[in-house]
């Protein structure tokens, strides 16, 4: 793309103890839409900094990948997950086009310095600063801290990089490992060599996460479990490589510090220690998306911002009572809920399910007396649950995540659930219930014999109509219009009823598009956008749908967002 944006000098803020702010790679601005959404809503934030993008595409590690073990002290095995270069450079082209005003990091990781050039080249374009990453200590063999813990290797790569691309526009910024003994010295090498700048630190470790509630290790990846340290118990080691690579560099090279930093004073520490800008990463897991401008922006000020306190990952035990068959791919599982965790469990909400050594998966509690889940067969840790797990079996809980829908005011209602939809249909109807609106049900089975699989709870709460797809998927959708003559027939008005849709995003939308067509209100049509969250207390940023974690604001998002963010 043609150049369109301004390159600055980048802010040492060292150098007149001024604060300057930055995202950190692998947490919040993961993606466009999120990137987006703090280029509208953090001005406090001045340095935006990718995850790490590799050429090829990479699925990273299994779930679990985030841990947390004690209060603010996280564990961490993404194993650099991301959609590869010919995918990530397109989408940040489009944010610069769009008018993307901060500080753009871009993060890349390779295991050999062609790889490195050929991104540095690709991203140079859109970038102000690449940060390579010669750090993560939970990558394959070649990638991340098997690079940075060697100052020859580390200054070989980049030498090889500045000489193969030597028109590099963007400054090169190296994120170092503090998993070695003289970081200062192989900060240093790099610089030599070449590089402008250097980040630091990543996590430290690897180290073996393991669970208090059972003592079998969370992490799941071909290191037995073993993740990086993230968080207060890395502040320290973080303020001590600081001052090291500061001595070892001089005043003039620019650094981007981080490391558990969670606070206006450590970030005035961290300043003062030698870097010129901090970055905040682990610290927003106990920050609700809703509070992140606030919070941010009370770094430079002595404001309240509302904290989760205690363990926002903590995993309970809860025993198998029963599984119960739908049909060949699908059961209904429920599980003894002694303490009452989920009780209160609302609309719009989700939990982690986990079973050690096999991984976690989320999902919506169907009902919490008892407390039920729909489990439909499509990987590794359904089959488990199909064909390992017994009644008299653990099962580890952790969650509600999300938030409670907020439902518009309206006369009636109409849920439309695809399949395994009827478990977030459920605690909606409970909702609605108590708002005394008058609801009816659209749902689509693929089972033959139009057999629904909460049919008859469901059908308590109002009309129930359930069709089978017999081979067409979304053949429900077919009866959309009779449902709206039926909903209307006694005069209500079609703008005084709300839709509420759950399924595939396909589904959801053409239904959203016929429903609209009827001259509903996008404000009335709401979907449950449950796309794959990975974490769930907003740091993967995988539950991103226009900017909103799904994770923190609820997976119920009204159409009108939607189409207005262009995510549908």
């Amino acid at each position: 793309m043609t150049e369109t944006f301004v390159r600055r000098p980048f802010p040492m803020g060292h150098l007149e103890h001024k604060l300057h702010l930055a995202t950190v790679s692998g947490v919040a601005t993961t993606k466009p839409d999120l990137i987006r959404w703090f280029e509208r809503n953090v001005p406090d934030v001045e340095i935006i900094t990718t995850k790490s993008f590799q050429v090829r595409p990479n699925p990273g590690n299994r779930e679990p990948v985030i841990c947390e073990t004690q209060e603010g002290n996280f564990g961490n095995s993404v194993g650099l997950r991301n959609p590869g270069m010919e995918v990530a450079l397109p989408q940040l082209e489009k944010l610069r086009r769009e008018g993307l005003s901060r500080w753009l990091n871009v993060s890349v990781s390779a295991d050999n310095p062609d790889d490195f050039t050929t991104l540095v080249r690709s991203f140079d374009q859109v970038a102000d600063s690449i940060e390579l990453n010669f750090s993560c200590p939970h990558a394959k063999a070649g990638f991340g801290a098997s690079i940075g813990v060697d100052k020859n290797i580390a200054s070989d790569y980049v030498r090889r990089i500045c000489q193969d691309y030597p028109e590099r526009k963007s400054l090169l910024f190296i994120k170092l490992t503090p998993n070695v003994d003289n970081i200062g010295e192989i900060a240093k090498a790099v610089i030599d060599a070449g590089a402008d700048g250097i980040t630091a630190i990543n996590t430290v470790g690897p180290a073996l996460h393991v669970d208090p509630a059972c003592g079998k290790p969370i992490l799941q990846n071909a290191l037995g479990g073993k993740g990086g340290k993230s968080g207060s118990w890395v502040y320290d080691r973080a303020i001590e490589a600081i001052r090291e690579i500061r001595e070892a560099v001089g005043e003039n090279i620019p650094i981007i510090g981080m490391g558990g930093v969670s606070t206006k004073d450590q970030c005035a520490e961290m300043i003062s220690s030698g870097a010129d800008a901090v970055g905040i990463g682990s610290a927003l897991a106990h920050i609700r998306q809703q509070d992140w401008p606030q919070f941010f922006h009370s770094m430079t000020n002595d404001s309240d911002v509302p904290h989760r306190s205690g363990r926002v990952m903590e995993y309970v035990k809860h025993t198998v009572t029963g599984k119960r068959l739908h049909c060949e791919d699908t059961l209904l599982l429920t599980l003894e809920d002694k303490s009452h965790t989920m009780a209160s469990f609302k609309a719009g909400e989700f939990v982690f399910l986990w079973i050690p050594g096999i991984g976690e998966k989320p999902f919506s509690v169907a009902m919490t007396e008892p407390l039920t889940f729909i489990i439909k067969k499509r990987g590794p840790f359904t089959e488990a649950v199909f064909n390992s797990i017994q009644v008299g079996d653990t099962i580890m809980l952790r969650g509600p995540y999300g938030a409670e829908v907020d439902v518009p005011k309206s006369k009636k209602a109409v849920i439309i659930a695809g399949g395994t939809g009827e478990a977030v249909a459920y605690p909606l109807a409970r909702k609605l219930k108590y708002r005394k609106t008058p609801m009816s049900f659209l749902v689509g089975t693929s089972v033959d014999g139009n057999n629904g699989i909460l049919s008859k709870e469901l059908s308590e709460f109002g009309r129930y109509v359930c069709i089978s797809d017999n081979g067409k998927p979304g053949r429900i959708l077919e009866n959309l219009d009779d449902e709206i003559r039926y909903i209307t027939s006694d005069g209500t008005p079609i703008s005084d009823v709300a839709f509420y849709l759950i399924g595939p995003e396909i589904f959801m939308k053409i239904a959203a598009g016929k429903i609209k067509a009827h001259g509903v209100d996008p404000d009335m049509i709401l979907l449950s956008m449950e796309r794959n969250s990975m974490c769930g207390i907003g740091l993967c940023g995988e539950c991103s749908c226009g900017g909103h974690l799904a994770c923190q604001w609820g997976t119920f998002m009204r159409l009108s967002f939607l189409e207005e963010e262009k995510v549908l």
